[in-house]
């Protein structure tokens, strides 16, 4: 039984085995292909990678040559179109060339043209020349001098006939606008003027005084001579003395001091001194009220203390007999006439005006320019830019930077040239008027020459069959220009240059 069992044990087992053997072979097999169809699978795949990869590179390097070859016609192109640049450009500097070498040849042929008129020129000028030796008897130096002067004679008429046309052109209208303002301003102000001595008279009650005045050995007179600064006349006259100086101010307060010691009785030197301390301090007070009210007058606050007692000092200044400030009083009211007739600001040009002689206050203890004190005084006291130029431009120092600057220069013309606002010392007057005459008659051409209108106007008369108009408009600015530099004269002359032409006949 036992051994049954065991036989068919041992069978069970082979039988299995068997069948283990079976499955495993079957499935080792069964391994193999499948990894054989796998590996398959991966080497075509890898074939088609291979063949994308292939046509992607066919693709890429058709791209780069279609690239190069369109970059390839590019470069091409450039370098066509540079070659037709080329040669257009080379076709244009050819044509240049060609009329550079034709206009060489005109101007070559121009220059032999001027040489050949040049000899012609010079034969002539030598033939002419020859001729005026044995006609007229000149030297051939004399001759050539005599050509030239009536070349120069026909290249002046000519300039003169430009001058004339382009100068009448802003005469036209400058004339009228100018004489329009003028006449505004004359007609709306009238002022006042002075002829200003150069004495005093003091009354005595008695010729005693004269001898008191004077003093023991003269001690009293040099006190008063020293201290005054004036010169005192003591003549044989009855009842007066003459206190004289050119110094307005200081003769002023001169004549007060000697009418206070002779009203007060006592003269002597400490008694002098005394009332001639008191006496300039009242004239400093005096002075400044009346640039104070002129202020007022005109409406002009504030100003520098300085500048106002300056300005009330004026009253006692003067140039060629006119006084300064009635000359200053008329300048600046004119300006501000003139500035309201061109649109300017009618205060600052009454401004300037009044300011614009007030050096002259001081040019008699500071001597100097009047212009150049002025200047610095309101440049120190913070006047108005235009002011200062209307100080320095009145007397052409700087040109007028303002419609204000200029109507100042305008009225201070005005004020000084009228008939009558200024007088002169009769030597130095006859003594210019003689330089101006002498100045017009040292011209060619010209018959006579007056002075008139108290030395400010000069009429010259000209030979009308030598003259032309022409060169009479070049005459008078010629003798305007000498006459500016050569004398010194106030205001302005105005030179007038007549050509007359008269046709005479008789009817018999």
């Amino acid at each position: 039984m036992l051994g049954i069992i065991g036989v068919s044990s041992l069978t069970g087992i082979a039988i299995g085995a068997g069948i283990c053997y079976i499955w495993l072979k079957n499935s080792t097999k069964n391994r193999f292909s499948y990894i054989e169809l796998e590996a398959k699978a991966k080497a075509k795949a890898i074939e088609k990678e291979t063949e994308l990869l292939l046509k992607s590179a066919h693709v890429r390097i058709k791209e780069e040559e279609l690239e190069q070859e369109r970059e390839f016609q590019k470069r091409i192109a450039k370098v066509n179109e540079r070659n037709r640049t080329l040669i257009l450009q080379t076709k244009e500097f050819t044509l240049k060339e060609d009329a550079l070498k034709l206009l060489e040849k005109r101007v070559l042929d121009k220059e032999i043209q001027l040489e050949k008129l040049e000899r012609k020129k010079q034969d002539e000028i030598a033939n002419t020349i020859d001729k005026m030796q044995n006609i007229a008897s000149l030297t051939k130096e004399e001759a050539k001098a005599y050509i030239l002067e009536k070349v120069e004679e026909q290249s002046r008429a000519d300039v003169a006939g430009i001058v004339r046309k382009y100068e009448q052109m802003a005469k036209d209208e400058g004339e009228r606008k100018a004489n329009y303002i003028l006449a505004q301003a004359t007609t709306r102000y009238a002022g006042d003027f002075a002829g200003e001595r150069l004495i005093n008279l003091v009354n005595l009650p008695s010729d005693e005084h004269k001898g008191r005045i004077i003093g023991k050995e003269g001690r009293n007179i040099k006190t008063l001579e020293m201290l005054l600064g004036v010169d005192i006349v003591i003549d044989e006259t009855p009842g007066v003395i003459l206190v004289s100086s050119f110094n307005l101010y200081r003769r002023a307060i001169a004549t007060r001091v000697i009418e206070i010691l002779v009203e007060d009785g006592r003269i002597h030197p400490g008694r002098i001194e005394e009332v001639h301390a008191k006496v300039e301090e009242e004239f400093e007070q005096k002075t400044f009220e009346e640039g104070e009210n002129i202020l007022i007058e005109l409406g002009l606050f504030p100003m520098h203390e300085e500048l106002v007692r300056l300005l009330g000092r004026m009253k006692y200044r003067a140039s060629y007999g006119q006084n300064a400030l009635a000359h200053t009083l008329e300048v600046a009211k004119l300006a501000r006439v003139m500035a309201a007739e061109m649109g300017g600001d009618e205060k600052l040009a009454l401004r300037a005006g009044l300011l614009h002689d007030i050096g002259k206050a001081l040019t008699q203890d500071l001597g100097g320019s009047h212009v150049d004190i002025g200047a610095d005084l309101c440049r120190r006291h913070g006047e108005h830019p235009s002011v200062i130029n209307a100080i320095y431009a009145h007397h052409g120092h700087e040109e007028p930077d303002s419609v204000e600057s200029a109507a100042v220069c305008a009225a201070d013309k005005l004020s000084a040239a009228r008939p009558g606002a200024r007088r002169e010392v009769l030597e130095s007057f006859t003594k210019r008027v003689k330089e101006v005459e002498d100045i017009a008659l040292s011209k060619e051409y010209v018959n006579q020459a007056y002075a008139i209108n108290a030395g400010r106007e000069i009429r010259v008369f000209v030979n009308a069959n030598k003259m032309s108009d022409n060169e009479a408009v070049l005459l008078s600015k010629e003798i305007a220009k000498e006459i500016q530099e050569k004398v010194q004269y106030p205001g302005e002359i105005k030179v007038n240059v007549i050509r007359e032409t008269r046709a005479v006949n008789y009817a018999k």
